[in-house]
């Protein structure tokens, strides 16, 4: 009843989401505009290969990246202070070719993790929705595989028991609906809606995303460059694709 049978494009929150796409073999689009899938995208457009790891950053996370020959990102503030590559998008540049970095994540990389093992994961934000979206079509082309589009959301701090810790960002619902405008398949009514959204908000769409609660937490934080950045639309050609466990890129 809740699978939007029947429609070649579909939307889904989360990492419920995430594995219903999975759990259906769909063509899978991570987005997580502030700021995993806009770091991706953009680190991948500098060359560097990035490998997705759920959080926490703890001795797990570092032996992984030990044994990968990877360099274990630090959270903002900390790889700030010592000029090293984070999850703040800006952080990367052409220095950073053919290295390698292991990602933590609560949202994009955890959903990416879940849906790991479908035909194709893609990764899209603003910043790549017309790219990301022209290669989708031509696997859906291809495979015959339904398409959805997992709008990752964040996390409500301090949950109480029993609560949903998924809180709906709408940087990511709109990133969803950049995407899906340009999909070429039948919609669900779920994608339909999600669509409909981002045509609406695309004449402020800067604004809106700025004013946000996610943009505002980034920008009381000292990032307000990052939500600049990621609030571009269509401003790269490159389309990360999950290659078992880190991402390669698809040039347009």
């Amino acid at each position: 009843m809740f699978a939007q049978n029947g429609f070649d494009c579909k939307v889904e929150w989360g990492k419920r989401g995430a594995r219903e796409a999975a759990e259906r073999g769909d063509i899978t689009i991570i987005v997580d505009v502030l700021s995993f899938s806009s770091t991706v995208v953009t680190a991948a457009s500098m060359g560097a290969i990035l490998y997705p790891y759920p959080p926490p950053i703890n001795d797990t996370a570092r032996a992984y990246a030990e044994a990968i020959g990877a360099e274990l990102m630090l959270g903002r503030a900390e790889a700030a202070r010592i000029g090293t590559p984070s999850l703040s998008p800006l952080s990367f540049g052409p220095q950073h070719r053919h290295k390698r970095f292991v990602l933590c994540s609560l949202n994009g990389a955890a959903c990416t993790r879940i849906a790991a093992r479908v035909p194709a994961l893609l990764v899209g934000c603003l910043l790549n929705a017309a790219a990301v979206a022209t290669q989708a079509n031509r696997l859906q082309k291809r495979t015959g595989a339904a398409i959805t589009v997992v709008a990752c959301g964040e996390h409500w701090r301090n949950p109480q028991a029993n609560e949903n810790e998924l809180r709906p960002a709408i940087e990511d619902y709109l990133g969803a609906g950049a995407i899906l405008s340009q999909l070429t398949g039948s919609k669900s009514p779920e994608a339909l809606v999600c669509l409909g959204a981002f045509q609406q908000a695309e004449p402020q769409l800067f604004e809106l995303i700025r004013d946000c609660g996610s943009g505002r937490e980034l920008r009381a934080s000292g990032f307000a460059d990052d939500v600049r950045h990621c609030a571009r639309l269509d401003a790269f050609d490159v389309v990360p694709l999950l290659n078992v466990d880190h991402f390669t890129l698809i040039m347009q």
